[in-house]
């Protein structure tokens, strides 16, 4: 059981670092170029996002065209089916990124379905879309911005 624990705990850290680098090099260093996949972040979520001061309607149910948050599910899909492995051999892990994939989906999505929701309760990620959206990379928890110092407190 020990092991399963700290498994799990592993988990939850990698999950949380992926979120962190994903967000920062791949959705805002990529997703720059208007012709990469990865530029629906900046050009169609972003935009959406602060216009609508944190709604997005793309978010708003769920995803029937090819939006942000249908491009979301699929690199969170692909993300689960990379990590199917892992079931075999460090249960704890997979359980723990497989709980994070789904927590990440569905807290992004009531972010941005309730904004008043958002900006209590997850005011780093608020805060990335309306205040500096070069900071606050995490989106579930910001343990990673914490440890990389890109955690930024600013009031909205």
């Amino acid at each position: 059981m020990f092991i399963w624990i700290m498994q799990f705990i592993v988990g939850l850290l990698v999950a949380n670092a992926g979120e962190w680098l994903g967000h920062r090099y791949i959705l805002h260093g990529w997703g720059q170029r208007a012709d990469s996949f990865w530029a629906y972040h900046l050009y169609e979520h972003h935009v959406s996002a602060r216009q609508g001061k944190m709604l997005d309607s793309g978010y708003q149910k769920y995803p029937k065209s090819w939006n942000s948050q249908a491009k979301e599910v699929l690199v969170l899909v692909l993300i689960l089916v990379l990590n199917w492995p892992f079931f075999y051999w460090a249960n704890g892990y997979a359980c723990a990124i497989y709980f994070s994939m789904i927590a990440y989906y569905f807290v992004h999505r009531i972010a941005h379905s309730q904004p008043d929701w958002a900006k209590k309760h997850l005011a780093w990620h608020y805060q990335h879309h309306l205040v500096n959206d070069n900071a606050n990379w995490c989106i579930t928890h910001p343990l990673f911005d914490y440890l990389m110092r890109t955690r930024c407190k600013n009031k909205s």
